[in-house]
């Protein structure tokens, strides 16, 4: 296994409150059938939460199809692979527990920036002891979507809490990812530095890919 690297410095996130404008104003309330007005309060009832947190809408009621086009980088909005169809199957996996309420808080998150050249199959026994877990595809969205800056190139994330169950029961081999696509093959030249929604294989190790984790989530 790769020898990890030290952990990088994590820029504070935006208050709650500025979070919840934020998707207000990409239309998430409406996409998530949440009211302004109650997402504003959530963010204010969940203001005096220690540390920094981010504001999540539980991926029943924003799926990755659906968050993926809202982000931007230079202007180019996010995109799903044309192979990954199933994006939305792709559910809370293992230790990952969800509050069964439609907003929640994701705290103590990291990049993984020290996992780079891990394998998933390799970084998620690392991160459960250390008593992480790893984010879904909608919360490592909803994180670029409040803080772009996080994507950069040689420097992106998996977020293997979400994962795909087969007809038969076994974990599909797939595991998602958020990088910046090259405009290359089936991407096409014009999404060139555009936000990515792609997939990787559990037993397969990237260089420029971490494993984005959390210390917890709360309603």
């Amino acid at each position: 296994m790769p020898t990890p690297a030290s952990p990088p410095t994590v820029t504070p996130l935006p208050p709650l409150d500025a979070q919840a404008e934020r998707l207000i104003e990409l239309g998430v309330h409406e996409l998530a059938g949440i009211p302004a007005d109650e997402l504003r309060a959530f963010a204010e009832g969940a203001g005096a939460v220690d540390g920094d947190a981010l504001l999540a809408v539980h991926p029943g009621r924003a799926p990755a199809s659906a968050l993926a086009p809202l982000l931007r980088r230079e202007g180019k909005p996010g995109f799903v692979v044309v192979d990954m169809p199933d994006v939305d199957d792709f559910a809370p996996s293992g230790a990952v527990e969800l509050p069964d309420t439609p907003l929640y808080l994701v705290t103590g998150l990291d990049r993984g920036d020290h996992m780079a050249n891990w394998s998933p199959e390799e970084a998620l026994p690392a991160l459960t002891e250390q008593d992480r877990t790893p984010l879904l595809l909608t919360e490592g969205i909803h994180w670029v979507l409040q803080q772009p800056e996080v994507l950069e190139r040689n420097s992106c994330f998996m977020t293997i809490g979400s994962r795909l169950r087969k007809a038969n029961g076994t974990l599909d081999a797939r595991t998602p990812a958020i990088w910046i696509s090259n405009g290359t093959g089936r991407d096409g030249r014009e999404r060139r530095d555009a936000p990515k929604v792609g997939w990787c294989w559990w037993g397969n190790r990237h260089t420029w890919l971490g494993f984005a984790s959390t210390t917890g989530r709360a309603s």
